[in-house]
């Protein structure tokens, strides 16, 4: 099983299948990702291939020669952990002979994220880039991102109640939760209230799962991912994107 990808979102928009019907689709800028390190179970207790994307600089630093980037964004551990960056430590252990993992030799990534491995893969190496076609041959994918943040939203709008009666005799509560002592607890006796008591509070900015999603066309050479339905998350934001389970 190919193993997943990081990726953008970039819009909706809609096309055409063979039979002429009109889908309407998410664009996703999917890689390329580079492998920063392969974890296995001898040194680390677990399997699996952590992928970086996006560098970690300005728009005018990509596009100039990698002796004239301002890698000043990234900080030292984010660089030493893509490159071999010299230090007293770093001394100390090739004295004691102690062999230092394999490096990416690429720029600090912006998002880095781990998949798991059910077994040994051996064909996944550090500084190895994955892109878009990867996922060949794959019907549908999982897409996991972060919600848009609606900061604090009352009971209505975060979890679509009705509201109270708007007749007479009901005075400034339309909007309002109601009564919430009387399911404190399984006998009704106590003053704590349910964990899990839907009220208002903090909206969206959660982690989100789209499970299989279609995935309609595949554009290797842009890096471009068409999947039908909506994903989780603004225009630009992060997405993980993996075959479906």
């Amino acid at each position: 099983m190919p193993v997943g990808l990081l990726g953008k979102k970039v819009g909706m928009t809609q096309v055409y299948n063979e039979a002429g019907e009109s889908l309407a689709v998410t664009v996703i800028e999917a890689g390329p990702c580079t492998v920063l390190q392969v974890r296995n179970n001898d040194t680390d207790g677990y399997a699996a291939v952590q992928v970086g994307f996006d560098d970690k600089l300005s728009n005018k630093d990509k596009e100039r020669a990698e002796e004239d980037r301002n890698r000043n964004r990234a900080t030292r551990p984010e660089r030493g952990h893509v490159a071999q960056l010299k230090s007293k430590r770093q001394k100390r252990l090739a004295e004691a002979g102690v062999e230092s993992r394999p490096k990416a030799n690429c720029e600090p990534k912006k998002f880095v994220r781990e998949f798991r491995l059910n077994e040994e893969n051996a064909a996944h190496e550090v500084g190895q880039e994955l892109t878009a076609a990867v996922f060949d041959g794959v019907a549908r994918v999982d897409v996991i991102g972060t919600s848009k943040g609606r900061g604090t939203s009352g009971a209505m709008k975060r979890h679509n109640f009705s509201g109270q009666g708007a007749s007479h005799g009901a005075k400034k509560v339309h909007r309002r939760v109601g009564a919430i002592g009387g399911h404190a607890m399984n006998r009704g006796m106590s003053g704590f209230i349910k964990k899990g008591k839907r009220m208002a509070g903090q909206y969206g900015n959660t982690r989100v799962t789209v499970r299989n999603l279609k995935v309609v066309r595949i554009d290797a050479e842009n890096n471009m991912l068409l999947v039908q339905g909506a994903v989780p998350g603004p225009n630009g934001g992060y997405l993980i994107i993996r075959v479906a389970k």
